[in-house]
């Protein structure tokens, strides 16, 4: 690797030369020279089965392809250049004298070398060589006595050029974006070094922004390339004696192209070639840099033509089966919507973006009727995965949710990485969630709750003269937008959802009120502590007075154009020391000061009723993991719900008065009337079964309570249960990358934790609509879920 003096820890890694007591030994933190020295080029291209690349685009040979090698030279080189090619079969095997190649190139017609790389061979190594026979002989004579120090140099030069890659890739980025758009290196940087797996300096995003680039790039020889397996082998091999050290970098997780890490320790290849330097020959290692089908050769010490002569070493792609690139999902994966410009985020691979080893990307869509459709996408390692091209059209008929698999070729060999779904943008129906909920108060900022799309596919949303408005996702297909309305706002309003990818907006009417003050009565029954006001433009309501006793304006409900001002008594012993009957006259305070009186009666004591039990057990369907709440007054929905209470003494059951079961917050109610789910145990005692599922609906949640409407009378709220929605939970899947839960409707999940205590656990993002999240491997049979609906509610999962 290039970064030689960051990592002179080691002594040598690669101790070979060190085992047959040739070289000198070098000092522990001597610093290597830079490959910074341009050396000829070569152009090569690779036949395999009937099909030709350029090498740029060949991570691996197999046996029986064809090689194309022609050395680039200008035409005044004024020293002639011997091209020689080896194929090696391993570090105790030598290879057979009619694996080794020349070409003269100075003659007509000799610069290009075509091989066929025969079976048994593992590596390929050229050599660049001065006009000499003799030469000629003693690489040979070197590489076949000792193989194995040529196939651990062909392994480091190939590493070595793919973190060359890696490191260029990334310095190239931030000079792009230094020289166009500076302000985005600090939001971008932390993105392109995780796809690159290059460990950031932080320090440098704290520099002005015309310093950011600077630092970042001021010196290639302190960039770090880092990954897991990379992290873990440099602190095992720190400080190991060379033999061990020479073991494990051997081994299969070390080995190039296994995950393709750079091991972070020092690679200084020259020292290699320490047991072959002689009067005669001088070995000099070469990093490829390539282009297509051009190797551009990169020294690290210049080339001597006198004696002893410079024999340049170049390593191509190594002979062996192709390792595909082990593409995965982040952790979490956010909502995705079918639109040009998407990034599909993908880890674990920083060559599909250092190379074009991946070629032919695209995401394939599998449809129901007719073949599989291909959509370009292009790695881009700024915004951390493929980026869709496809325009919005592309994706009509496909359904709500689209469901795609990257696929591609990684060199001569086809690849899948991971699957995405993805919302379909088309038929986009956005509106209110109702018709009062289109009609806004003057002078305030209303939040208004749209539904009839995907929220992944909402690019922007603005007035109809372009002001943007603040919005947020919702859970499922709805959102919330604040529209502030001025005073003197016309009459109508509208305002337009843009969809991503540049589609036509979809617009929603709204319109304007001036909500003129009026009241209509307040309602107030004997033994209760609070009061409900009704009229028109209540929210100007301040206070409430009944006869010196204080009430306390709440929360306003608002529902066929009235308002429900919920009052709450500041004493309530008193209010509710009020007998039925009583008159007294209101006072009602408005913001701007003044007063406006109305008349009351105290109402008859109303219903009321107090729980004395409730059962309510979830069913898994087959195959799916059974979720076990503790806590009984948490009720999953879905779930059958039974419940009694018992009525307050003043309330006499008739068997013919009608249940109500609603949220705390208003949001949502349902009626359970008799013998449909209601029936009486006797004149006190009452039984509700209900489905909350059908009654409240899917979207159900939350705090719920219950009371009795009976001749007319809404009784008083008692409370009931929590209501929590569940999702379906598939199982745990446990391999090498980890274990991953999988299942649907996993937004339902605040976080996942493998411990009691729910330490260390896995928080699951807004909105999150993937099929599988990321955890440790749990240390016993169970795992810990906070539901997002009541996230103090202990659910329990235990695994089969």
């Amino acid at each position: 690797m290039l970064m030689m003096s960051q990592l002179s820890r080691l002594p040598l890694l690669l101790g070979l030369s060190l085992a047959i007591g040739l070289a000198a030994p070098m000092p522990a933190h001597a610093a290597a020279s830079p490959f910074d020295l341009a050396g000829p080029g070569l152009q090569i291209a690779v036949t395999h089965n009937g099909r030709t690349l350029p090498i740029a685009r060949v991570p691996n040979l197999s046996e029986g392809d064809r090689l194309s090698i022609k050395l680039d030279l200008p035409e005044e080189q004024g020293a002639r250049m011997l091209l020689i090619a080896a194929f090696l079969r391993g570090a105790t095997n030598p290879p057979p004298k009619d694996w080794f190649f020349k070409s003269k190139t100075w003659k007509k017609g000799g610069t290009e070398l075509s091989l066929t790389v025969p079976a048994g061979a593992r590596q390929i190594v050229l050599f660049l060589a001065p006009d000499d026979n003799s030469d000629y002989d003693a690489v040979v004579e070197a590489v076949r006595e000792r193989p194995g120090t040529f196939v651990r140099a062909s392994q480091e030069l190939n590493q070595a050029s793919l973190d060359r890659a890696r490191l260029d890739r990334f310095l190239g980025q931030i000079r792009w974006l230094e020289a166009t758009h500076p302000d985005r290196i600090a939001a971008a940087s932390p993105v392109l070094t995780r796809s690159l797996s290059i460990k950031l300096n932080a320090q440098c995003l704290d520099q002005p922004t015309d310093l950011q680039a600077a630092c970042l790039t001021q010196n290639r020889e302190t960039l770090l390339l880092a990954d897991t397996h990379t992290s873990a082998l440099a602190e095992t091999l720190a400080g190991a004696p060379t033999d061990l050290a020479y073991r494990i970098s051997s081994t299969r997780q070390a080995g190039y192209g296994y995950y393709s890490p750079y091991i972070g320790v020092v690679r200084d290849i020259a020292r290699l070639f320490g047991a072959f330097q002689s009067t005669q020959l001088q070995y000099i290692p070469a990093l490829s840099r390539i282009d297509d089908d051009r190797v551009t050769l990169l020294l690290n010490a210049a080339p001597n033509f006198g004696r002893p002569t410079s024999v340049m070493v170049v390593a191509l792609p190594s002979i062996e089966p192709p390792r595909v690139p082990p593409l995965r999902h982040p952790a979490t994966l956010e909502a995705l919507c079918a639109a040009p410009g998407t990034v599909l985020p993908v880890d674990g691979a920083p060559l599909v973006y250092a190379t074009r080893y991946a070629q032919n990307m695209r995401l394939r869509v599998v449809r129901e009727n007719g073949p599989s459709l291909d959509l370009p996408v292009t790695a881009d390692p700024m915004r951390g995965g493929y980026v869709l091209a496809a325009p919005v059209a592309t994706y009509h008929g496909l359904g709500a949710t689209i469901t795609g698999t990257l696929h591609g070729d990684w060199g001569f060999a086809q690849f899948d990485g991971p699957t995405f779904s993805l919302a379909n943008p088309e038929g986009a129906a956005w509106a209110t969630v109702s018709r009062d909920a289109a009609v806004l108060p003057v002078g305030r900022d209303n939040a208004v709750e749209l539904i009839g799309g995907a929220p992944a596919c909402v690019d922007r949303i603005t007035m109809a003269d372009g002001a943007p408005l603040a919005w947020k996702p919702g859970a499922g297909n709805r959102l919330s937008v604040t529209v502030p309305v001025a005073p003197a706002a016309p009459d109508a309003l509208t305002l337009l959802v843009h969809p991503k990818g540049g589609g036509a907006p979809v617009s929603v009417a709204l319109a304007t009120t001036t909500e003129q003050l009026r009241l209509d009565r307040l309602t107030l029954h004997a033994n209760d502590s609070s009061a409900e006001l009704t009229g028109t433009g209540l929210d100007k309501v301040t206070a409430v007075s009944l006869g010196g006793l204080a009430l306390q304006p709440g929360a306003i409900l608002r529902a066929d154009g009235t308002d429900r001002l919920s009052l709450a008594a500041v004493d309530p012993q008193k209010v509710a020391a009020l007998d039925p009957g009583h008159r007294e006259t209101a006072t009602v305070t408005l913001a701007d000061g003044r007063e406006r009186s109305l008349p009351v009666v105290v109402a008859a004591p109303r219903p009321a009723a107090t729980l004395i039990g409730l059962t309510a057990t979830p069913v898994a369907a087959a195959g799916q993991l059974p979720i076990a709440i503790a806590d009984t007054k948490v009720v999953p929905l879905g779930a059958p719900l039974t419940f009694s209470f018992r009525a307050a003494p003043a309330t006499r059951l008739t068997g013919r008065e009608t249940i109500e079961i609603a949220t705390v917050d208003g949001r949502l109610s349902a009626r359970i009337a008799p013998g449909a789910g209601y029936a009486v145990q006797n004149a006190g005692v009452g039984v509700v079964k209900a489905d909350l599922a059908a009654t409240l609906g899917a979207s159900a949640y939350g705090p719920l309570r219950f009371r009795i409407l009976q001749d007319g009378v809404s009784g008083a709220w008692a409370p009931l249960a929590t209501l929590v929605r569940l999702p379906t939970l598939d199982g745990l899947r446990c391999d090498d990358q980890g274990c991953h839960l999988t299942g649907s409707d996993l937004y339902l999940l605040a976080s996942v934790a493998t411990t009691a205590d729910g330490a260390a656990a896995t928080e699951v993002p807004d909105g999150f609509t993937g099929t599988m999240i990321a955890i440790p491997q749990p240390a016993t049979g169970q795992i810990f879920l906070r539901l997002r609906d009541d996230p103090a509610a202990a659910a329990t999962v235990t695994l089969r």
